[in-house]
């Protein structure tokens, strides 16, 4: 578990330096230029992320059970997580009118994908990594808001094809996530 802690605090916290210290990370980048400052930056995430998954699993070896949650509640994930792949899709997928209404679909995905594992799983592990994000996430979106109004940050209205395409790669995203990846990379399946 302290490997995951670890790496939470370091994942989380490098890519919590805009909520936090904005101004402090503009002059480093300013200072170190933007590709070294992005190197440090990919660096320090890639080790956090290997922290987190290393620790994860680890974590999963001996689970403590703080509740058990009701099997609905798969079905409650599923959907939630299906949601959260159209979201993380909408960041990518220029012209779609998900991202002109939202402005930071995959802030809302993340989000979304945490509570959709928080409402299946009621262990001590599960509630610490996806809680953990719940929590960055709700702090990184209203930054991100309060960031966009200060600086008035106008986006591009989105039109049909572009969110119909977004909607398309988001499902199909998330059925070869869910039906074939998530056994693969988790362990777990979802569906099986």
């Amino acid at each position: 578990m302290n490997y995951m802690i670890l790496g939470l605090v370091i994942f989380l916290g490098v890519h919590s330096v805009r909520i936090v210290a904005d101004d402090w990370r503009t002059r480093t980048r300013a200072r170190m230029g933007e590709g070294p400052y992005k190197g440090a930056y990919s660096l320090a995430s890639l080790l956090g992320l290997g922290l987190v998954i290393w620790g994860f699993g680890l974590a999963r070896e001996t689970p403590v059970m703080l509740w058990m949650p009701p099997k609905g509640m798969r079905h409650a994930a599923s959907l939630l997580t299906l949601l959260s792949f159209v979201l993380l899709a909408a960041a990518y997928v220029p012209g779609n009118a998900i991202r002109a209404r939202f402005h930071h679909p995959m802030v809302l995905g993340v989000k979304t994908w945490a509570l959709a594992h928080l409402l299946a799983n009621g262990n001590v592990a599960h509630v610490l990594l996806f809680g953990s994000f719940l929590a960055w996430s709700v702090l990184c979106f209203i930054s991100a808001r309060r960031r966009d109004r200060v600086q008035g940050t106008v986006y591009a209205p989105g039109n049909t094809a572009g969110t119909v395409l977004t909607v398309a790669v988001g499902v199909l995203a998330w059925a070869l996530f869910a039906f074939v990846l998530h056994g693969l990379l988790i362990g777990i399946r979802p569906f099986g």
